[in-house]
């Protein structure tokens, strides 16, 4: 089942639950189906490397995994503070996200999506 996300790739959040609370970071992909984020910088894990050719000493490196939708919010671009998002209609006729907290337009949305 797809789930309407108001989350798109390039959106400022805030995580506000579990071990990463507080951080901050920028959307890298999101997943619909899944209901979750991928966000730079947040949700590190360690993946191990065996010794190959190109990478003879192995090693660890760390690697951002996807996190829930429901554990982040927006960041207000006025406020700066985590905030709701809401869909409006312009006098244009043009669909646009806003942020509840202070009614700042977040973007342009194409009508349909």
């Amino acid at each position: 089942m797809q789930v309407k996300m108001k989350f798109k790739r390039g959106d400022k959040v805030v995580v506000i639950s579990g071990s990463e609370k507080g951080a901050r970071g920028e959307i890298v992909k999101s997943f619909p189906s899944l209901n979750k984020l991928l966000i730079k910088g947040i949700n590190l894990k360690h993946k191990y490397l065996k010794p190959s050719q190109a990478n003879p000493d192995g090693g660890v490196i760390p690697v951002e995994r996807p996190l829930n939708a429901s554990k982040v919010a927006h960041i207000d671009p006025k406020t700066d503070q985590p905030t709701r998002v809401g869909y409006k209609f312009l006098e244009n006729g043009t669909k646009v996200r806003y942020s509840k907290r202070s009614g700042e337009v977040i973007d342009n949305v194409k009508v349909g999506e």
